[in-house]
């Protein structure tokens, strides 16, 4: 369900806005409807400012060290330090991945350096540098030219040919580059740049040990904007001088507000909120839907005069996964692992508590089967059922099993938008959907009688359901009171029929998951089994294909077992239920750093 709403609408001077929005703040009860943000040059100062705090605060993460010394700085000082820390950083790691590379094109020409070839030049020779791929390279120019091979493996060759000053050169080779300097004053600059890089990051790892300071001026800056927003975007009045301000606050805290606003003395106007005040949306489910608000917050809230359906959803949605995986020992498995996510890590409880249920979806449903890590419980436990038409299910039975799920799961939903719809406008707005759930009642029992060769509808079920079903949907498609454009409507309406039929055809992909996930398990099981059948390490190759093989047919199936039941939910389910949504969530102006 939705959490009721009031409104309220303050009115105040202008020069006293930001006084009353900071004491609402700090009250956190109150969500302050803005129409924009403003981004003017203080709200922009203080947005770019906030975004640098974040950006710092993630860097700092990675340099966290208990033993590193604090540095007490005031956060803004350490702000603009840090910053140019990192800047220095990102040079310093650039210089040192260039340094090393030069060293690596240095290291085939030896260790010398710069003052060898000057020493040269002045006893009158010049090297000229050279490189040829070995399998082209003339030995025979060793005893033509004074060269020294320096460098040679099998893929390249380099050389070193000198000239004598005064003389005449040619060399039948394009002559190279030489290194500035040797291999060994690049390694010796690269390590120098190291060092500076680790007293780089030391300083960081000390400014790290503020982060707390760093996120609480970080907090105060986002207190700040949204304050400064919350005035901005109010609606001014008499010229200028008047501000309203439109604001939502919980039922239950009305007298609280009240209170509040009673001690500022100012005047404002409280009212029970309306859908076309569009006020933030809030739900409200007992401890089962609680859990599967998650599922419905992927999708969009429902507008706040809406119905909300994750009280309506979440049991089908429990099962439709549970007949996905289709696997009761996959469904042990989510089961413990829910259970030690909420015993032991407090920040996934909630997720915890949605395995725990998808975990106990997926241990009943496969028991229509008896599949259990791809074997069947019900032989291996020896259990016979004497024939009996309802356990195990076969293939067969499956499948229809899950079109006539199929069916339920659009009928009841089309039952829901009925009830909900009489109570919001009126019995007549609920008809055409009491019509289309009889009819379709009526089509599947006829067709399920044909199949079995007997007759499930007695001629009064054909009036009832089929006659009466089609004059509901006829007359009460539009509740208009024109009578031909009420017809006209309700003719039109029977083109849904077609939508129907596919919607519940969409329900086998309930079966094809499930069959697919018992395949795959069964696969496991038999590749198992072949390796156990290798002398002496034949039992290590068992345990081994078992537990990775079955771990990653679960992980598939659970994400195919996640996705499809979503889908059949917003499309099929939220569809046949008349569901718009669009609502915003509930945002109180509260401060950050509470």
């Amino acid at each position: 369900m939705i959490k009721k709403m009031s409104k309220f609408s303050i009115l105040a001077f202008t020069p006293e806005v930001g006084g009353v929005l900071e004491k609402l703040q700090e009250l956190g009860l109150m969500d302050v409807t803005r129409s924009s943000k403003p981004f003017d040059d203080t709200s922009r100062e203080d947005f770019e400012l906030a975004k640098r705090y974040k950006d710092v605060i993630a860097g700092l993460q990675s340099y966290e060290d208990k033993d590193a010394e604090s540095i007490c700085q005031d956060p803004s000082e350490a702000l603009t330090a840090v910053e140019s820390l990192f800047r220095s950083l990102e040079d310093l790691k650039l210089s040192h991945k260039n340094l090393l590379d030069e060293a690596h094109r240095a290291e085939i020409w030896g260790n010398f350096n710069s003052s060898d070839i000057e020493r040269l030049k002045e006893i009158g020779f010049i090297p000229h540098f050279y490189g040829v791929k070995t399998k082209k390279f003339d030995a025979s120019l060793e005893s033509q030219y004074p060269m020294q091979v320096l460098e040679a493996d099998d893929n390249n060759t380099y050389f070193v040919v000198l000239e004598s000053v005064g003389e005449t050169y040619s060399f039948p080779m394009t002559e190279m580059t030489p290194p500035a300097k040797s291999v060994n004053e690049y390694q010796q600059q690269a390590d120098q740049v190291g060092k500076q890089i680790e007293d780089t990051k030391a300083q960081l790892a000390s400014y790290a040990a503020m982060i707390p300071s760093i996120k609480k001026a970080y907090n105060e800056t986002l207190d700040r904007f949204d304050l400064y927003s919350a005035a901005e975007t109010s609606a001014k009045e008499a010229e200028n001088t008047l501000t309203v301000i439109n604001g939502f606050s919980f039922v239950e805290n009305e007298d609280r507000v009240k209170e509040c606003l009673d001690n500022m003395g100012v005047v404002y106007l409280c009212e029970a909120a309306k859908g076309e005040d569009n006020p933030p949306v809030k739900l409200k489910n007992n401890w089962f839907a609680k859990v599967f608000e998650a599922i419905g917050d992927l999708y969009v809230l429902p507008q706040y005069d809406e119905l909300d359906l994750t009280p309506y959803f979440a049991p089908f949605y429990m099962l439709f996964f549970g007949l996905c995986l289709g696997d009761i020992g996959y469904g042990l498995i989510l089961l413990i692992a829910g259970i030690f996510a909420v015993k032991t890590v407090p920040a996934l409880k909630e997720y915890g508590k949605l395995v725990i249920w998808l975990g106990i979806g997926t241990v009943l449903m496969p028991m229509l089967n008896g599949s259990f890590f791809g074997l069947n419980i019900y032989e291996l436990l020896h259990i016979d059922f004497g024939g009996s038409k309802f356990f195990p299910f076969d293939n067969m039975k499956m499948f229809w099993f899950a079109i006539i799920f199929g069916l339920v799961h659009v009928i009841f939903a089309r039952i829901v938008s009925a009830i909900y719809l009489m109570k919001k406008e009126g019995w007549q707005a609920g008809l055409s959907n009491i019509g289309w759930s009889m009819f379709l009642v009526w089509v599947a029992l006829v067709y399920a009688g044909s199949q079995n060769g007997t007759k499930l509808v007695t001629p009064v079920m054909t009036y009832i359901l089929c006659y009466g079903g089609i004059a509901l949907i006829l007359f009460f498609a539009k509740p208009v009171k024109n009578i031909f454009k009420r017809l006209f409507g309700g003719v039109a309406a029977f083109y849904d029929v077609t939508g129907f039929f596919g919607d519940i055809l969409s329900y086998i992909r309930l079966f094809g998951l499930g069959c697919s996930g018992g395949c795959l398990a069964i696969v496991m099981n038999a590749l198992a089994s072949q390796a156990g059948n290798i002398p002496y390490v034949g039992w290590l190759f068992f345990g081994i294909i078992l537990l990775v093989g079955h771990g990653l047919v679960l992980g598939l199936s659970a994400l195919g077992a996640f996705v499809h039941p979503m889908r059949l939910t917003f499309v099929e389910f939220y569809k046949n239920a008349g569901f718009t949504g669009g609502g915003r969530p509930y945002k109180p102006l509260t401060k950050n750093n509470k």
